[in-house]
């Protein structure tokens, strides 16, 4: 075994281990010490990062079994993240936050194939996948429709780095810009859920919103974290609605793919008609105590937050597959052009929002 393949299988191993260490930790609730602590610094960016170093020192290796992990362990993870999911506790946002949800999610998709397809020529599968994570929520939304348009794991890796470094970026600088602005917790809220892109990163803003004006909290009657996360949870039922229609937009290119022109509808994966129907389940079955039981639907609440949990960390593994595509020669093919569209992206969501919260 040459090193690089060495290395590759060792980088492997050890981030399994420390997911499933931080797997089993959240599970038992258990501390673990110092060794949980590193087992939980495994997140999202830090499993992408490492791929992508890899990948730009080593090349590639192993390229059809990292082909096969980043595509298939996506697919199942994608199904488990419905048991996350519930239809009746989303709509809960309200017809306001509903509203806006639907106009800011088509909006940012229609400036996404503005600004990257025909400003900056950027290629339709990595235009999408930038729009679709701006749009609703992410990496998640990136995973879900990346298997649907056979999105080329270099054009995922991108894609995912370019939300990444946006959430960090936003994480840090939105609640001092809403502090500057003077915005109300309830006008935070809105805007960290439609600016900001994954639902942890929206989570992390709205608690220093809290913390920063803890005695707005009492004056306002209103949590940043309450509005931004119930708004985030309406956004992240789009992923469906998402999934479901892309077939139509990638309607030529899957059908010279298969080498038969068929329906766009037929074009949708079975993972996601699992994903629709393990979302279904949990909203009316698992958790209805009317239905099953007080006892199983309290067991059923557990099993599925458990699955939920293990899929986020199969996530995790996965984005190391496929930073581990993104090759020197991926990126000099790939170019600036997608990271501009993200950047002008983000900027011009960010400012439409706020100017339609604050006017």
């Amino acid at each position: 075994m040459k090193l690089k393949e060495f290395i590759y299988v060792a980088l492997v191993a050890l981030l399994g281990l420390l997911l499933l260490t931080a797997f089993v930790a959240d599970i038992l609730n258990a501390s673990l010490g110092w060794f949980g602590t590193i087992a939980h610094s495994v997140t999202s960016p830090i499993a992408l990062g490492a791929g992508v170093i890899f990948a730009l020192i080593f090349g590639k290796v192993f390229p059809n079994f990292n082909k096969q992990m980043s595509k298939r362990m996506l697919q199942y993870s994608v199904i488990g993240l419905g048991f996350g999911m519930n239809v009746e506790k989303a709509l809960q946002s309200g017809s306001e936050g509903m509203l806006f949800t639907i106009v800011s999610v088509f909006g940012t998709l229609a400036l996404g194939w503005l600004l990257g397809r025909k400003l900056l020529k950027v290629d339709s599968q990595t235009s999408y996948l930038i729009s679709s994570g701006t749009a609703i929520c992410g990496g998640s939304a990136i995973a879900a429709v990346g298997p649907i348009v056979n999105a080329k794991s270099e054009n995922m890796s991108v894609a995912l780095g370019v939300v990444f470094v946006l959430n960090a970026v936003a994480l840090f600088i939105y609640p001092s810009i809403g502090t500057a602005l003077g915005m109300s917790m309830k006008e935070f809220g809105m805007w960290a859920a439609i600016a900001i892109h994954d639902t942890s990163s929206v989570v992390g803003a709205g608690a220093a919103y809290d913390h920063l004006h803890s005695d707005w909290l009492v004056q306002q009657g209103v949590s940043a974290l309450e509005v931004a996360t119930t708004i985030k949870l309406t956004r992240a039922l789009w992923i469906v609605v998402l999934a479901l229609v892309t077939p139509f937009f990638f309607k030529k290119s899957l059908s010279q793919v298969s080498g038969v022109r068929k329906p766009w509808y037929q074009s949708v994966p079975r993972f996601i008609v699992w994903f629709v129907v393990v979302i279904l389940i949990n909203s009316y079955i698992l958790g209805n105590a009317a239905l099953i039981g007080e006892s199983a639907a309290h067991a059923c609440t557990l099993v599925g937050s458990g699955i939920n949990s293990l899929a986020k960390h199969f996530i995790t593994l996965s984005l190391f597959f496929i930073g581990a595509s993104l090759t020197r020669d991926t990126l000099k093919q790939v170019g600036l052009r997608p990271f501009v569209m993200g950047v002008l992206l983000w900027i011009s969501v960010s400012a439409i929002s706020l100017a339609v919260i604050m006017g």
